[in-house]
């Protein structure tokens, strides 16, 4: 899908990094062709790329050649770049960093990039969050089962369930509730929030929500930490406890 030349590409700019003495390799997360990496010659010295090569910014972009890494030949500003600043600003290189870690290169996935820019403006909400891992994964073949349990019946806001993970919610009978077993005790509420059916807000809910989708997203990201956990501990002030990703300790 990804053609020798491209024009005018609507993108995000996810990550860059030095190359060369004046060059920089970006990672675009594209409409229509997914993440590209395409490299920027003169983007560390010269004026034609000021502005336009940050993270979070909104482009359109134009880019030539093939494999793995392109030469960005164009780049006009987009529309709607948010001002991510604080706790903001970390959450959002959560986000990007989860692109980078689980999403190939030149793997298409346009239903998830009206999603990104969504959930950009919609930070630092926490729920916002929860609901791009969801989105994230669903685009990725590895949704989760969210409204219906391992038997096939809907889940229940007052139940309370076991989730197998890759596997799916199994209800719980009362004698069971307290019980110790594989898999992560949840309520059908939460579940249900997570699916959309009803809002994601409370404490107990996003605690689940956050537990659920970080014991998710373990299974894909493997064992190198995020290093966004760390980035917003220190942009945002906050505990070690309240960090956005997977593998946030409680």
């Amino acid at each position: 899908m990804s053609g020798s030349r491209v024009q005018l590409q609507p993108a995000w700019v996810l990550h860059r990094r030095p190359w060369s003495e004046n060059s920089l390799i970006v990672e675009l997360f594209s409409q229509d062709y997914g993440r590209i990496g395409v490299m920027a010659r003169g983007g560390r010295s010269g004026k034609r790329w000021r502005g336009l090569l940050e993270p979070f910014t909104p482009l359109l972009a134009s880019w030539q050649g093939r494999g793995e890494l392109r030469t960005l030949s164009g780049a006009e500003p987009g529309a709607g770049r948010p001002l991510l600043t604080g706790a903001a600003l970390a959450s959002g290189f959560y986000l990007n960093e989860l692109l980078m870690r689980l999403l190939r290169r030149d793997d298409p996935h346009p239903e998830l990039y009206p999603v990104y820019g969504e959930a950009l403006s919609g930070l630092p909400d926490e729920a916002v969050l929860r609901r791009f891992e969801c989105a994230l994964l669903g685009a990725l073949g590895y949704g989760l089962m969210l409204d219906e349990d391992l038997e096939g019946g809907p889940v229940q806001a007052g139940g309370v369930y076991r989730y197998h993970l890759e596997h799916g919610p199994e209800r719980l009978v009362d004698s069971e509730v307290h019980n110790d077993g594989d898999g992560l005790r949840i309520r059908g509420e939460t579940l249900l929030a997570l699916a959309g059916r009803m809002p994601l807000a409370g404490e107990t809910v996003l605690r689940e929500a956050r537990r659920l989708m970080r014991a998710a997203l373990a299974l894909y990201l493997g064992e190198r930490p995020l290093q966004s956990r760390v980035l917003y501990r220190q942009l945002a002030g906050k505990p070690r406890r309240a960090a956005p990703g997977p593998t946030t300790d409680h």
